[in-house]
Formats: structure tokens, sequence, C-alpha cells
């Protein structure tokens, strides 16, 4: 054996050895470094889950899992599997595509059930099926409004009759299930109501009942009728009242300054709907100045001439002669000689015409009744020459101009029942309310960007602990124990060979020529370490 092999197989140990094989604990770690960074990495970029769809079917919660599934969003649930969660940058992306595919339905039902008819359905099952596609669709419609959760409408419709005496009139229920928190106007609810009594026919909008989840009748005020105001009344009311409020405080807020007045005006509005029809006969009237309607006259004479006389024959049989009078100095007639008699009758009938008057009267709806005002108007601020500031009445002069003003803008009607009364008083300097803000770190938005980079300096905090105290050492130990020097070895035949420095893959490649030109003295030397190890 020559003496580079001799050499070599002294060397063996030593390049076998654990001095030049990385030590266990530096593999164990590295691979925890490599675990730990990878960890801290996927939890870093974990995404925020927000809500999808709450409360929502079990038949809904099906399909839109299907539909997630299939579109390989990831989701999990929350409250219990009422609420279905997705990644914060699919919410609304998710949202549309379902919606394109009709989901969630909910548990109403449209007009889409008569999209696919049946054969050999009965009259009676496609009206039934009608009635609820139309109470589905009505529900859908209220469920649109922001207050309201859920609704369900339910349809009383009558079949129409010839007979005009046993004609019903439909009505309607409506169910609605509003937000926690969440309460219906009362303008809200006459919409509703008109909603549904517009959608059928001959539905009267007292006929329309509306409840909420409490079963709290909202529709009693809508109902009222006549014995109550509607919203829109009482909305009337209300800004006709700050109408004439504001008018009051715009015109004396040059004069006292706008936080030196405060007006309020209750108005008594008339909402009744009246119409007068009056016909009116005058007096009887001069005849010369009337109209005549009709005029009738009727004449008659009645007379008898001589009576016959004397020897009856043809001469006395004669008839008379014509009477003859000669005239008077007075244009009087004189009187036939002679046995004559007569009478004459002359009757005449004038009808005028009837003097009348029709007139048809109709009042103007929410005529105002009686305006009632109080104005109150602050001390006048004076400031003395120091600098001192203090508070005087306001003389009768200046309460006197204000009242006329006030009267001017209010439209004041003394024979209306109208009032006025204008108080000059100190008024008390409210307090300074102290706003309760949200300091800035318990603002949601503070507290999200906090959490975000607590995250990230977490992360950064590990990586540079495992760097400095589990890495760095490893690395350290490695380096010096590769910079160490072999050991001196001893040859068979007695020299003493120093050991170079070299690189694994020289010492490696030097070990495996060794083994395929001396294998038995390889063997020998494996032996002998386990014989050694045990």
């Amino acid at each position: 054996m020559t003496t580079e092999k001799k050499s070599l197989v002294a060397r063996l140990p030593n390049l076998m050895g654990p001095a030049n094989m990385p030590s266990f604990g530096l593999l164990i770690g590295l691979a925890a470094f490599v675990a730990l960074m990878f960890g801290a990495w996927t939890w870093s970029q974990a995404p925020e889950y927000r809500v999808l769809f709450s409360n929502i079917s079990d038949r809904d919660g099906g399909a839109i899992v299907a539909a997630l599934q299939q579109a390989n969003v990831p989701y999990k649930f929350a409250e219990g599997g009422g609420a279905i969660l997705v990644p914060t940058p699919f919410v609304y992306e998710a949202r549309l595509r379902l919606a394109s595919q009709g989901l969630p339905k909910g548990s109403l039902v449209g007009f889409e059930l008569m999209e696919n008819p049946k054969f050999g359905t009965s009259q009676f099952l496609e009206q039934v099926n009608y009635q609820r596609a139309l109470e589905g669709e009505l529900a859908r419609s209220i469920q649109s409004l922001s207050a309201v959760a859920g609704a369900r409408v339910h349809l009383a419709l009558v079949k129409p009759s010839v007979f005009y005496r046993e004609q019903q009139k439909p009505t309607a229920s409506v169910i609605v299930n509003l937000h926690p928190g969440r309460n219906l106007e009362p303008d809200q609810v006459s919409a509703i109501a008109h909603l549904v009594s517009s959608s059928i026919p001959d539905l009267s909008v007292k006929n329309v009942s509306i409840i909420d989840q409490n079963g709290n009748l909202l529709s009693t005020e809508h109902n009222a009728g006549n014995h109550g105001l509607d919203p829109g009344q009482i909305k009337y009311v209300q800004d006709l009242e700050q109408s004439y409020a504001k008018r009051i405080e715009s015109i004396l807020a040059p004069l006292v300054g706008g936080a030196n007045v405060r007006a309020q005006i209750t108005a008594d509005i008339d909402f009744s709907q009246i119409e007068k029809a009056e016909e009116t006969y005058k007096p009887n009237q001069n005849p010369a100045e009337a109209v005549i309607r009709s005029q009738q006259t009727s004449e008659s004479n009645s007379g008898t001439g001589a009576q016959p006389g004397g020897v009856p024959g043809a001469l006395s049989n004669q008839p008379p002669a014509s009477a003859s009078a000669p005239l008077t100095a007075a244009g009087g007639a004189a009187a036939a000689v002679g046995n004559t008699s007569g009478n004459s009758r002359k009757d005449l009938t004038i009808n005028y015409e009837i003097d009348k008057t029709i007139r048809h009267v109709q009042q103007p709806f929410g005529g105002i009744k009686r305006l009632s005002a109080a104005v109150v108007v602050n001390y006048r601020k004076v400031t003395s020459t120091a600098g001192k500031a203090s508070y005087r009445a306001l003389s009768a002069q200046d309460l006197g101009q204000i009242t006329d003003l006030v009267k001017e803008a209010m439209g004041y009607n003394k024979e209306r029942g109208d009032t006025l009364n204008v108080v000059n008083s100190l008024f008390t300097i409210p307090e300074q309310e102290v706003v309760s803000e949200t300091p800035f770190w318990k603002q949601p938005s503070t507290i999200q960007q906090a959490k975000d980079i607590g995250k990230q300096l977490l992360i950064a905090g590990v990586a540079i602990f495992l760097v400095l105290s589990v890495l760095r050492p490893l690395l350290k130990e490695l380096a010096q124990a590769r910079v160490k020097a072999l050991p001196p070895v001893i040859t068979p035949d007695g020299q003493t060979i120093t050991q170079m420095i070299s690189s694994p893959d020289q010492n490696l490649e030097m070990v495996k020529q060794l083994a395929r030109q001396e294998p038995k003295l390889v063997a020998n030397v494996v032996k002998n370490w386990v014989a050694a190890g045990e």
C-alpha cells in the first residue's frame, strides 16, 4: 500500500466522521425555521371572510354552496350554519354571479310558477297557482324596502258576479318581518297598502291589513278613514306650521339676530270637502221691469134685439133695420131706439218669468280655519364703554314693531280668530353639550389597521428571533467546525502526516475512490466504527 493510500486510510474516520457532516441539531433548527416561516407567511396571507348571505333556508343554502363549489370560491359557515362567509375579494362577485342564477330564491315563488304549465291542469288549480304567484310577487316587492327583512301576502280573491248586490270586495293581509331596530313610518305603511290595492282589481286601500312580526297592527291609523288624519294630511299640517314659523324667524333675524328669536305656529286646518248647490228666488219686482213669460187675453160679447110683435105674417117677420144713433157732443153713443139689451167680458192673464239664482260652491281642501302664533324674543345685548356686555328688555315701541311684522308675516286675520302672543324674555344660555366622540384608537378602521400592522410586526419579530437565536448560532458552529484543522494521523510505518483541510466534495470523492480500490480495507474501518460505537 502506498503512502498516499495509508494516509487516506488513516484520515478515513475523520473524513466520514461528524466533524465533516452537518450536525443533527443544525438540521432540526433549519427545518423548524423553514416551517415557522412558512406558517407565518400562510397566516399573514389568510384572507378575511365576510358574510355573503345570512338567514337563508336550508334549500337555498345547499344551492348556494353548490354554486360556490362550481365556481371554485372558498367558503365557510358561521352562526350555526345560518350564514355563509366568503373571502372579502369574492363577496360582490359571488353575489352578482349567484343573482344571475336566481339565488337565493327564498321560500317565495312568483310568476315563474306559470312558466311550465302541466298538461291536464284544471281551471281551479290554475287559479290557485295564479294567486300563489301574485302573492309571491307582492311579497318580493315589499321585501325590497330597506326596513323589511321578509314579507308574506295573503289575498282573498272573490269570483265576479253578474248581480250587483251579490258582489263582494277582495281583501288582503300583509305580514312584514322587520330588521332588528327598524320601524316602518306611517307613510311607508300607507305605501305598502297602496301597492297591494293597486295590484288587485277592485281592492280598496281600507281592505288591506298590515301587521308586523310582533302582531302589531300597523294599518290602524291608515284605516281610520274619516275618523282621523292620514299621514299625508299630518305632514301637510306640519309643513305648513314650519313654513309660518320660518317666515317669522327669517323676518325678525335681521333685527334681533337669528339666535334671539323663537317662533311656534299651531294651525287648525279644515280638511272637509263641501259642495253646495243653491237656488234662490227673489221677491216680486216691478212688473214694468219684469220679463213676460206668457200672456193670454179672453173677450166675450153677448146682447138681444127687439122682440118680434104684431100681426104674424111676412111684414111682421122682417129683420130689424140697422141701428143708428147720432153722436153727441161728449163723444158717447146714443142708445138705440127700440127694446135692445147686451153685455161684454174681457179677461187678461200675464205670466212673468221667475227670478232665481243657481250656484254651485266647492270649498277648497285644506283651508286654514285658525292660526295661533307664539313668539319669544331675547333681551337686547348692550356693550358698555368698558367692554362689559349686559342685556336689557326691549321697549314698548320695539315690541309693537315686532308684533306688526309678525302679523304681516303670518297673514293675521282677526275675523278668522287668529291669535298672536309676543313675549320679550331673557334667554337661558344652554350648556355646551359634550359630544362623546369615539376616540381615534377605538374606531373600527383604526382597530383593523392596527391588527394588520401587528400581524406583520409579529411575523417580522418571529423571523428575527429565529435568525438570531437559532439559525445564526448553528451557522456559526458549523463554520467553526469546518475551519478546525484535522488532528495528525500516524501511519502504520510510524510516520506522522498532517491532515490538510479540503472541501467535503473532495473528501467524499477520495473516500469513494478508496472504496473502489480497497474495499476490504474500508469494510474493516467501518467495522471498527461499529465496534467502537457499541
